[in-house]
């Protein structure tokens, strides 16, 4: 027995909500063609970089440029799967190492059925 539906969230409300951003004009300079999201976990815990670092040069763009290219170079190294789990270097604080942070992709339909991608961190999934 399939359970009933109770609550249906559609990609455009979580848009609209800020739930996800949509980043697809910056991933197709990037050699995305597909509509690409990230949640507001990923852009506001790691895309946007901490003042202290943003004072240093640190960039939304260059983050979430880094971001896509990794996730570019993960897609044409793994076999074909609509999940795809890859790491991402992100200086957090001054002066100290990069951390290594997982994230996940996932292509999947959209609203209409068209292919969408989403990246996320693990948790958000």
């Amino acid at each position: 027995m399939t359970p009933d539906l109770i609550v249906k969230y559609s990609r455009a409300s979580a848009l609209a909500d800020g739930v996800l951003i949509d980043v697809s004009d910056f991933a197709r300079e990037a050699g995305f063609k597909l509509p690409v999201a990230v949640t507001d976990t990923l852009y506001h815990g790691y895309l946007t970089p901490p003042l202290e670092l943003a004072k240093e040069g640190q960039s939304l763009n260059g983050r979430l440029w880094d971001t896509l290219s990794v996730l570019r170079f993960a897609i044409k190294a793994s076999p074909v799967t609509d999940r795809l789990s890859f790491t991402v270097l992100f200086a957090q604080v001054p002066d100290a190492e990069p951390e290594p942070v997982d994230l996940l992709a996932v292509c999947g339909p959209g609203d209409s059925g068209e292919p969408v991608i989403t990246i996320m961190l693990p948790s958000d999934d």
